[in-house]
């Protein structure tokens, strides 16, 4: 049985432990906070307090983190992966980060013989608990078929985009259209709504029309008509995304119209959202406006 660490036990990472034992995995696992740590023990993970015990029980690392300062940290901070002196570590990346940062973590791990993948994910806590992931990956291809067991146990989509932070620029390009489908699904509703229509019988429509997505099927009836607004992403998390994807767009000098207001909107958002507040009630703050 192969031993995996995870670093990094939030809602994602407890999900991928639970996914990676149920899969037949032995997990070594860390976080800062006991009580994830805790979390991930109730799941039959091996818990420990450092990243030092980490490398020595495994060689491969699956990090879930919330930025990419975090992930440099981890990896070449005091502490981190790269004082191990482990041989041949391979980390597997599932921070939504930066392109540029995952480019420089692999050209540093590489001199020392090690492997690092960009490997973002799609599909929230629900895919992280079920195995049922889309996982981009970056990075060279002699690393991702070494992580390949590994991260098919997590993905129901698996796909090796390119270089090191392709994988990387495929998430936030997909977050950034996540966002934009979330604005333009609350302002669908507020005009159904202004006009006389009720949101749920909306969606009931667009759900079975060319009009549909993910976010309208899979978040709005659930988590935004009901008014929970508890998908299991944070608002902050959700404007980090935009902005390394609106920043993206200025570094490649691409056009980017409509999304630049979607990003205002997110932007501004944080005068009415706290850090922690499920990314949906940007939706309802547009909804109420009615």
């Amino acid at each position: 049985m192969s031993m995996v660490g995870v670093i990094g036990l939030g809602q994602m990472g407890i999900g991928m432990v639970e996914t990676l034992i149920r899969e037949g995995f032995e997990v070594i696992a860390t976080d800062l906070d006991p009580d994830r740590r805790a979390a991930a023990e109730k799941l039959g993970a091996q818990v420990v307090e450092n990243i030092a015990a980490v490398c020595i029980a495994t060689d491969q690392v699956v990090l879930s983190l919330p930025e990419a300062r975090h992930v440099e940290a981890v990896v070449t901070g005091p502490g981190g992966i790269m004082e191990s002196n482990r041989a041949g570590m391979l980390v597997m990346d599932a921070t939504t980060s930066e392109p540029a940062m995952s480019q420089q973590l692999a050209s540093v791990m590489a001199e020392a013989g090690h492997g690092f993948l960009d490997t973002p994910v799609s599909g929230g806590p629900t895919g992280a608990n079920s195995g049922s992931l889309a996982i981009m990956v970056g990075g060279a291809e002699a690393d991702f078929e070494r992580a390949r067991p590994v991260l098919e146990a997590m993905s129901a989509k698996l796909i090796h985009i390119g270089p090191s932070g392709a994988g990387n620029v495929v998430k936030l390009v997909n977050n950034l259209m996540t966002a934009s489908h979330v604005v333009i699904s609350a302002e669908a509703a507020l005009l159904a709504k202004k006009a006389g229509v009720d949101p749920k019988i909306l969606f009931d429509v667009v759900n079975a029309s060319s009009g549909r997505s993910l976010i309208s099927e899979v978040v709005f009836p659930p988590h935004v008509l009901t008014g929970t607004f508890d998908f299991g992403f944070s608002a902050a998390l959700m404007r980090k995304d935009v902005r390394l994807a609106m920043a993206l767009a200025a570094a490649t000098e691409t056009p980017a119209n409509v999304t630049a207001l979607v990003g205002t909107i997110w932007a501004d958002s944080a005068d009415k959202l706290a850090a922690d507040a499920d990314y949906t009630a940007v939706a309802g703050d547009i909804i109420d406006q009615a």
